[in-house]
């Protein structure tokens, strides 16, 4: 099997068709793959370190820094933290997650494997806008791909990943276009 890309470089490689500019990249981690996609793209690029810190403060760090860039979409790719309440609340409509479920089934971790111990015939990918509760956003936009009797957690992750690289930014430019908002708790179409 070969590697697959992140859905991060799909982000990357598809801001030049889309109505989108990627600004800047922030990381907790010192050394991820995606500060480097972005350095390899020059787009400016950020360590926000999390250890030692209470949610709050962290988050607190991170919104001022999205602020200062003057980033108006936040698109959360692999950023494996829950954010605060108070920061989802105040990124409200302008806060995406790409979930590798059918959301809202399978929030959380291990999805793929609970997938396959489930015996589900379909598995896929969501774009949602982020609220305070885990995996609970409203859905800009879906897409299924088929379990296969001989899949590993793996290999579909794999399937699940290629969708994800046409979904996330098609959702982004729906945000960006204004052609979906998030209004009183719903993804509503325009």
């Amino acid at each position: 099997m070969t590697m697959i890309e992140p859905a991060f470089a799909a982000l990357i490689a598809a801001q030049a068709d889309g109505f989108y500019r990627i600004v800047l990249v922030i990381s907790n981690i010192e050394g991820a793959e995606g500060l480097e996609r972005a350095a390899s793209a020059t787009i400016p690029t950020r360590v926000i370190p999390h250890k030692g810190k209470i949610r709050e403060i962290f988050d607190a760090e991170l919104d001022a820094a999205l602020r200062a860039a003057e980033v108006e979409i936040v698109c959360l790719a692999g950023f494996m933290r829950i954010l605060s309440d108070g920061f989802a609340r105040a990124w409200e409509g302008k806060l995406l997650n790409i979930h590798p479920s059918l959301l809202p089934a399978y929030k959380g971790t291990q999805v793929h494997q609970r997938v396959l111990e489930a015996g589900e015939a379909l598995s896929g990918a969501s774009v949602h806008f982020v609220v305070p509760e885990l995996d609970a956003g409203p859905v800009i936009t879906q897409a299924s791909v088929p379990v296969r009797p001989d899949d590993s957690p793996q290999t579909l992750a794999a399937r699940v990943l290629e969708v994800e690289h046409k979904l996330y930014p098609a959702a982004l430019n729906l945000v960006a276009e204004d052609k979906v908002k998030l209004e009183k708790g719903l993804a509503v179409f325009r």
